[in-house]
């Protein structure tokens, strides 16, 4: 157990240190860490993939509070928005993520790969949609919230990757869009965590310390060290080439991604 934990500790240690340092959702690293240290835990290989989204959706829920405050004291988080998107954010998140524990593995890993490879095209390029619009009302904002909320429990991130674009598309600022994307988190992870607990329950084939498709110890040790590191990237980030290191995280998210592809095919 000693050394397993120390395995997730590592693991929510390179996450808060990439989240802060590259302003990318710690799942994004977490994921595919953890979809490589399950199968050494013995957890079943069909579950692999949905203990690591539903454990890093759960991680999310305690540095998204950190990071959300953070931006809050900054004045960088827009609450009219969170308040109109959260509900969508809360329906789509819950129906993805239960949805996503009745479907294979296979699929699950395909889906994030796929997700990997444009998040990876996007870094390198650094395109960011054209302002085109304002922000839509509250039915057209749930809206847009319930299908970032579906993608984002399909690949246990936290939703910046979504909804930072969206909201430049409609002329909110890219330091507000970042605050008010952190904020956005927590309710995506609270919900996507729930659709992966209740999406397990009961099975009878699970191992020790799962708590529907949450890991407990893996939840534990990523959640803490997250946490600790997180701001530390941040301080990072001042005095460190940033473009660059994202570009660089770039072509590793590429390798990351084949490597999965190779393991499916």
């Amino acid at each position: 157990m000693g050394c397993s934990l120390l395995m997730y500790l590592v693991c929510g240690a390179v996450a808060g240190i990439l989240a802060g340092l590259l302003g990318v959702g710690g799942g994004i690293v977490i994921v595919p860490m953890l979809a490589a240290i399950f199968p050494t835990q013995g957890i079943p290989a069909e579950y692999v993939q949905q203990f690591a989204l539903g454990t890093s959706l759960a991680s999310i829920m305690i540095t998204s509070i950190s990071s959300a405050r953070a931006h809050n004291a900054r004045k960088a988080v827009r609450w009219n928005i969170v308040r109109d998107i959260t509900p969508g954010i809360l329906a789509g998140t819950f129906a993805g993520g239960l949805i996503a524990t009745h479907m294979p593995t296979l699929f699950l890993k395909s889906f994030f790969v796929c997700f990997l490879f444009l998040i990876s095209a996007q870094m390198l390029s650094n395109y960011r949609p054209p302002a085109g619009r304002e922000m839509p009302g509250f039915w057209g904002t749930t809206g847009v919230g319930s299908g970032i909320g579906i993608l984002s429990s399909f690949v246990g991130i936290g939703g910046g990757s979504l909804s930072v674009p969206f909201m430049s598309f409609c002329n909110v600022e890219l330091h507000h869009a970042v605050g008010t994307s952190a904020a956005i988190g927590f309710p995506i992870a609270v919900a996507g965590a729930l659709g992966y607990v209740a999406g397990g329950w009961g099975r009878p084939d699970l191992p020790p310390g799962a708590f529907g498709f949450v890991h407990l110890w893996a939840l534990a040790g990523i959640a803490s060290a997250s946490f600790i590191t997180a701001p530390l990237g941040a301080r990072l980030s001042h005095s460190l080439p940033t473009a660059g290191l994202k570009r660089g995280f770039a072509v590793f998210l590429v390798i990351v991604g084949l490597r999965m592809l190779y393991g499916i095919l």
